[in-house]
């Protein structure tokens, strides 16, 4: 009985190595101490890849462009080459991974709208500027604005993640403004004077994909309506 007991103490007394996971989704090699009704816990956590995680969001963007938000986080994972497991490890659920894809969307088209802006430049030449761009990105890009106006529309974007999409895009709302400063449309809410942008640029982009010989010179003319209508 006591050679029992002395077994039973030793075991409990112990080191115990457990692989768990974390409920953010890493692993983490914890190391439980047992001695009487003490628990020690110790853990290192392995650092996520930077290079899967980005895989997984261009695999969102290419399946949620191709088969809306409906799609399956397996069809993600499979298109980026990880278990379904791997993907809750970078992305806790569905949502949260569509939040983060919808700020990440808006942040690299606002990046390629201001991108070389010349900013000693009146005006309007910064307006076409980042206008001509803006149509650039979305016209070279067109799963990525597929997926993202998907994304615009979806009640899963929480309004935390809309916040920080405007941040991302000041750059772009700090000319509109600049432009509109004068102009007939100077006192209707901006959301209003972007929403009337995004779809004219929206129409543009279309027409510049079934006509591409003359992409700029529709480009050009969009913009000089919109000129016309803000300033």
């Amino acid at each position: 009985m006591l050679a029992q007991q002395r077994n039973e103490e030793a075991r409990f007394s112990g080191l115990m190595i457990a692989k768990m996971r974390s409920a953010t989704g890493v692993d983490r090699l914890v190391t439980l101490r047992y001695a009487g009704l003490g628990v020690e816990a110790t853990s290192m956590a392995r650092p996520r890849s930077e290079e899967k995680q980005n895989a997984i969001l261009e695999a969102a963007t290419r399946v949620i462009g191709t088969h809306g938000l409906s799609a399956p986080t397996a069809m993600i994972a499979k298109e980026a080459d990880v278990s379904n497991g791997s993907l809750f490890a970078y992305f806790a659920t569905k949502a949260d991974l569509l939040n983060r894809l919808y700020v990440e969307l808006k942040t690299e088209m606002a990046a390629g709208a201001l991108d070389g802006l010349p900013t000693e430049s009146d005006i309007r030449t910064q307006m076409f500027h980042m206008w001509s761009h803006l149509l650039r990105w979305a016209n070279s890009c067109p799963e990525k604005r597929r997926t993202l106006a998907h994304l615009s529309v979806s009640d899963d974007i929480t309004s935390e993640s809309r916040q920080k999409a405007m941040d991302e895009i000041a750059g772009v709302i700090q000319l509109l403004e600049q432009a509109r400063e004068n102009g007939p449309m100077r006192d209707l809410p901006l959301d209003f004077v972007a929403g009337l942008m995004t779809a004219l640029a929206d129409a543009t982009i279309d027409y510049m994909i079934r006509d591409p010989a003359n992409a700029d010179k529709h480009c050009k003319a969009a913009f000089d309506g919109f000129w016309r209508m803000i300033a």
